[in-house]
């Protein structure tokens, strides 16, 4: 079932793709250049200097909020998509499908725990023994 986004997705989602052109950024600078070079013709008043001022943190105030929105949505297409590689995989733990919900701290002890065997199999690449597997990872709540 897909629903319809909402004006809010629908216009971050173009505005995003619109600022991310080489165009945007080429409009961008023109208009700084057009302000420089507008300089003499204003007397480099206040008003000339306020004029950029105003417009460039009105659009750096918005950007924050659009690239947060764009960001947040993907990450969580992305985290959705791991989520399935993890579930259709045979042998990955499923406790791991939404370590993001975990504290900082069981997140810790999981990554020394997968520190430890890329350590481990590190140690065994001059050996004949094999390093292939997927040995278990469990969280030590006792940690």
């Amino acid at each position: 079932m897909i629903q319809r986004k909402s004006w809010y997705e629908e216009v971050s989602r173009l505005t995003a793709r619109l600022a991310g052109k080489a165009a945007t950024f080429t409009l961008a600078a023109s208009v700084v250049l057009l302000w420089l070079i507008s300089g003499p013709l204003f007397g480099y008043s206040d008003t000339w200097q306020l004029a950029i001022n105003t417009a460039t943190t009105i659009v750096s105030f918005l950007m924050v909020f659009l690239i947060q929105h764009t960001q947040n949505v993907d990450t969580e297409a992305l985290q959705i998509k791991l989520d399935e590689l993890i579930r259709a995989t045979q042998g990955p733990h499923n406790a791991l499908l939404d370590l993001e919900e975990m504290t900082d701290r069981q997140l810790d002890q999981f990554r020394d725990r997968y520190e430890a065997l890329a350590q481990a199999a590190r140690k065994r690449l001059g050996s004949d023994e094999i390093t292939l597997g997927s040995p278990a990872i469990t969280l030590d709540e006792s940690d």
